[in-house]
């Protein structure tokens, strides 16, 4: 399964008021793994950017000034989404700014583009933490302190920043573990290479037993308080309190 993690910044709130796409942060996992592959683009919107959007991803008018317009990186946008599973936090607000570029952007060149719906799967992580955490807030910083991920680099919002956190996040919402899974895969690819197993038998005192460091004592526990945070204390490694 191709999964497509997107967030974008933008000169404000509601594109039928005027507001602008600035930018798109996107990156590729596969099987729950991100394979490197990313698109990131900053976009000159042409227009001015108020302050209080300002406020909130530090972009500002002059550091676009020398960036794209939408009309030059939408056919290689549209490439790399299409037919994938867009995972988004309030997709709505998202879909409706992308789809308002490529609208303008068609309707100047004389061509059709599609609605970003129609060429992907769209899962709103925003509707998916509101059924798993009802009544509570579930936006990304609540979220990070939820499932125990570090966004202390988070000062301001930005497109691939932000993406790389819901990475994490929708991970965790999904099942979490994922280093667990990580290691599965491994031994799983590993398992038709070179045949190094040999039979031990019962009582043999020549097996060595190797045991964890401090170190990764601590590291495991670490993992366990994780694990116990996103099942809501419902860890089955960790031993009940007397």
């Amino acid at each position: 399964m191709r999964l497509i993690v997107l967030d974008t910044e933008t000169t404000g709130l509601e594109p039928k008021q005027g507001h602008r796409l600035i930018e798109v942060g996107a990156l590729e996992m596969v099987n729950r793994r991100l394979t490197g592959k990313s698109f990131h683009e900053y976009v000159q919107p042409e227009r001015d950017i108020p302050m209080e959007a300002q406020a909130v991803h530090g972009i500002t008018e002059e550091f676009l000034e020398d960036k794209p317009l939408f009309s030059a990186i939408a056919d290689e946008f549209i490439e790399f989404v299409r037919g994938a599973e867009l995972i988004i936090h309030n997709a709505p607000f998202d879909l409706g700014f992308l789809d308002n570029e490529l609208a303008i952007v068609g309707r100047a060149a004389g061509r059709n583009y599609p609605k970003i719906a129609d060429i992907c799967k769209i899962t709103d992580s925003l509707k998916l933490a509101r059924q798993k955490h009802p009544g509570q807030k579930n936006n990304l910083d609540a979220l990070c302190r939820r499932y125990g991920i570090n966004n202390a680099h988070r000062e301001l919002h930005g497109a691939l920043l932000d993406s790389e956190i819901l990475a994490d996040v929708y991970l965790m919402m999904t099942g979490g573990q994922t280093d667990l899974m990580l290691v599965a895969e491994t031994i799983s690819t590993n398992a038709g290479s070179e045949d190094i197993s040999r039979k031990v038998e019962l009582g043999s005192d020549d097996l060595p037993v190797i045991l964890a460091t401090s170190e990764e004592l601590a590291s495991h526990n670490l993992k366990l308080d994780v694990v116990a945070k996103a099942s809501q204390d419902q860890c089955l490694w960790l031993t009940p309190a007397e």
